[in-house]
């Protein structure tokens, strides 16, 4: 109760994350009366980001700097017009699946959301669409960041369980591509009641022309995913090959990307990537102190009380990790709840980590997009100037689709295992 104290006391004054995490370690061991635990701090500190998987974070970071330096994502976004800007809502569909096609490069809904809004929001508000939708749209585009790979919060998750981070990145495939279909259907349907416009049309030959000039964009996903289900490479060589191909595709195809660019991107990327790994660190010590202190085997008995079975398990977890979602980004909200959660999922239900996993992960990133705090359409009304509270209302099916699908995990755990060996 001390530590639990201390540690809300420390977050609503504004102390990061992660120092909460670390001070509220100490304090347990403080309150524990045993000193001794002191000289395992340091190790439990270390321990947390001693682990080969963690470097795909920087690369994978790395790959999304050198992705927009060399211009790749407008190529994209002509690619996706060219597959279905001609549409009735046409713009809207482009918004998604230049989305799922970027998320497979950058692997971070805030970064998808800053950068998409920028491109699309404009352009579909030239074309007559509510600035409000457009925005929220983009918001719930860049859901698909943290779910198709690659993704930071499956390689920091990975850590966490202990589990391959290539089988994390590949559970994230099929519930990634099945969020983006029903989103699109939520569009058609969305489009005929508002009477969404269609976008300029291109003929046959104007089509075949994008897409063969924006082909090549689509060699970096297909070298990260491809050298991973393949078998060719583990999660981090492959990040390693995707950065080299995106350096490639900026430099020799778009010609956007110089060499002389690299320090700045990889300091940027150096910066973004201690934030991540310093949180992991922390969270290894805040998951020591929680096993030292019982709590994961005190929740076992609180939820069995409730929970018959897997299934009613796995849909108390959807609203307990919705709720943590709505308050806390998702790398903090993993850190906080998966060392409680998952050793109840598998040892009391027996779920498998990688599809809990998944459903932990599209939780938390689901409540990047709902309120009270719905940090991703903070991020687009920085960048377009729509009210987030807005968004979320003219936007709220594709929340409840998004819900519908967690209800589908929640009963077919197959749908995220299936492609896995």
């Amino acid at each position: 109760m001390i530590t639990s104290a201390a540690f809300l006391a420390i977050m609503l004054v504004g102390v990061p994350i992660g120092l909460c995490l670390c001070l509220a370690g100490l304090v347990y061991i403080a309150a524990s009366g045993n000193p001794v635990l002191f000289q395992s701090y340091p190790l439990q500190l270390f321990g947390g980001v001693d682990s080969y998987g963690l470097i795909a974070i920087p690369l994978f970071i790395l790959i999304g700097e050198i992705m927009n330096g060399g211009g790749i994502t407008r190529r994209i976004v002509d690619m996706a017009m060219a597959f279905v800007g001609s549409l009735k809502g046409g713009l809207a569909y482009v918004n998604i699946l230049a989305n799922m096609f970027i998320s497979s490069i950058l692997g971070s809904a805030t970064a998808q959301v800053a950068i998409m809004a920028q491109i699309m929001v404009p352009e579909m508000e030239k074309k007559g669409y509510d600035k409000t939708f457009a925005a929220g749209l983009t918001a719930y585009g860049g859901m698909l960041g943290p779910i198709i790979p690659p993704s930071v919060m499956f390689v920091v998750y990975s850590v966490l369980a202990q589990v391959s981070v290539s089988d994390m990145l590949i559970a994230g495939i099929v519930p990634g591509v099945i969020l983006t279909v029903m989103f699109c259907v939520v569009i058609a349907l969305m489009g005929y009641v508002y009477n969404y416009p269609r976008a300029d049309y291109q003929t046959p030959r104007q089509r075949v022309a994008t897409i063969l000039r924006t082909s090549p964009t689509l060699l970096i996903p297909i070298v990260i995913v491809g050298t991973i289900l393949g078998g060719l490479a583990n999660a981090t060589e492959s990040a390693a090959v995707g950065a080299v191909a995106a350096a490639l595709v900026g430099k020799f195809w778009t010609r956007e990307f110089e060499f002389s660019q690299l320090p700045q991107m990889m300091l940027r990327s150096a910066i973004y990537s201690a934030i991540v790994l310093f949180l992991v660190a922390a969270a290894a010590v805040f998951s020591w102190v929680l096993i030292f202190g019982k709590v994961p085997q005190e929740t076992a008995a609180w939820i069995q009380t409730a929970a018959k079975d897997p299934i009613s398990f796995m849909l108390i977890c959807n609203v307990i990790l919705l709720v943590i979602g709505t308050v806390i980004d998702g790398i903090p909200g993993l850190i906080m709840t998966v060392p409680i959660l998952l050793p109840v999922a598998t040892e009391v239900y027996h779920i498998d980590p990688r599809h809990f996993g998944v459903v932990v992960v599209i939780n938390l990133v689901l409540g990047l997009l709902s309120p009270p705090v719905g940090l991703c359409f903070f991020v687009a009304a920085a960048v377009t100037g729509a009210k987030p509270g807005k968004m979320f209302m003219v936007t709220l099916p594709f929340f409840v689709i998004s819900c519908v699908l967690l209800v589908l995990l929640s009963l077919y755990p197959s749908l995220s295992l299936i492609l896995i060996k």
